[in-house]
């Protein structure tokens, strides 16, 4: 028997005041309806309805059994509705794991128009280069900052595919020139990203219908989070590697000058990571879809 069920057709029978009025509101028939009532009251052990020929009336257990009918249904209803509205309006809390340079560098481009189109949406950011387990610490989703992903068991869809290219601040470029050629990187402070084991990345400049140059940043400075490289960039110690991603609004500010227009270092590729879900919730789809469209435009 399905309980649930069994309280609607005996709720109903109740408020339509009949078996064939109910049937009809639950577009059933007066048996199936006469049947659900009696499987309910051998399941309770107890007699709901007195009924004749005539008319039915309530028992004192099933005036009881009707008001906590009404309040558990009522309950469920409401539930349902919340939920339903939680995958058609974006609110809530969202966990999300982003990289330093996301949550440190480049969060004033888009979070207050994130925060203005969608108000009612918690935003809950953990800000770290290491991978995290969504499913296992709880996150909605996560954003990644890579080469080619490899497979995965998560849904990744791809936000950007951003250039690799070189800056420096305009009081660097003031005091120490504009390099015109791969080559007169030679006479450049050259800022170097390097793992934590102090693995210096290489510069693979890259320019349309030549050769790779591979260059090792020797700058006297190097630091593993880029939002440090970021920071002695601006301080115009000298110059070095972001995504375009990054940097874009800097130099479009006058605050960066690019470096070598002509050559990028590769690529890396923006993903939005999250576990498959059949019914993906609406704060969760707004947040892939306002970050697809902030990077797009850039």
């Amino acid at each position: 028997m399905n309980q649930l069920l069994a309280m609607r057709a005996f709720r109903c029978i109740v408020e339509a005041k009949g078996f064939s009025a109910a049937a009809e509101r639950l577009d059933t028939t007066h048996s199936t309806i006469s049947r659900q009532l009696q499987q309910l009251e051998v399941e309770l052990g107890v007699q709901l309805i007195n009924r004749n020929t005539r008319r039915f009336s309530l028992t004192s257990a099933g005036e009881q059994y009707y008001a906590a009918c009404v309040d558990i249904l009522d309950r469920v209803d409401a539930a349902a509705q919340v939920v339903a509205g939680e995958h058609q309006r974006p609110t809530g809390l969202l966990r999300v794991s982003v990289p330093l340079v996301i949550g440190t560098l480049e969060l004033g481009n888009w979070l207050p128009g994130f925060q203005q189109r969608y108000p009612d949406i918690e935003l809950e950011l953990s800000c770290s280069d290491d991978l995290v387990d969504l499913v296992a610490e709880r996150f909605d989703l996560a954003l990644r900052i890579t080469g080619p992903l490899a497979d995965t068991t998560l849904v990744a869809r791809t936000l950007v595919v951003s250039d690799m290219i070189l800056v420096a601040a305009h009081s660097y470029v003031r005091g120490r020139g504009l390099p015109r050629t791969a080559q007169a990187l030679d006479q450049h402070r050259l800022l170097a990203y390097s793992s934590r084991s102090g693995v210096v990345s290489d510069w693979q400049l890259e320019a349309a219908r030549s050769s790779t140059i591979k260059w090792v940043p020797s700058g006297k400075f190097k630091a593993d989070t880029i939002s440090g490289l970021y920071a002695a960039v601006l301080a115009g110690v000298g110059i070095a590697a972001f995504t375009r991603a990054t940097v874009q609004a800097a130099i479009d500010s006058g605050q960066l000058v690019h470096i070598l227009p002509q050559y990028t270092l590769g690529q890396r590729h923006y993903y939005a990571l999250y576990p498959h879900a059949k019914h993906l919730p609406a704060k969760v789809r707004a947040f892939v879809d306002f970050m697809a469209d902030h990077y797009g435009a850039r």
